[in-house]
């Protein structure tokens, strides 16, 4: 019987993801968002770890992703 995977695949992509400063940056330093800008501050990671928690939460308890490989 093979392991379920749904949890740890959506976890790395969302962790990826949801790197501040990656993609978005959530409050920046000088505007309400900015795009690419590859830095962070405190409350910016603060502010992605509860997004990035509440996405997983979601998508994992609520949908239940699942992936089994055999």
């Amino acid at each position: 019987m093979g392991a379920d995977w749904g949890p740890v695949v959506v976890s790395v992509v969302l962790f990826i993801l949801l790197s501040p400063g990656l993609l978005f940056q959530l409050p920046a330093r000088t505007r309400v968002m900015e795009f690419g800008n590859m830095n962070t501050s405190g409350i910016a990671i603060l502010v992605h770890a509860v997004i990035y928690f509440c996405i997983l939460t979601i998508l994992i308890i609520a949908i239940g992703i699942h992936i089994h490989v055999n």
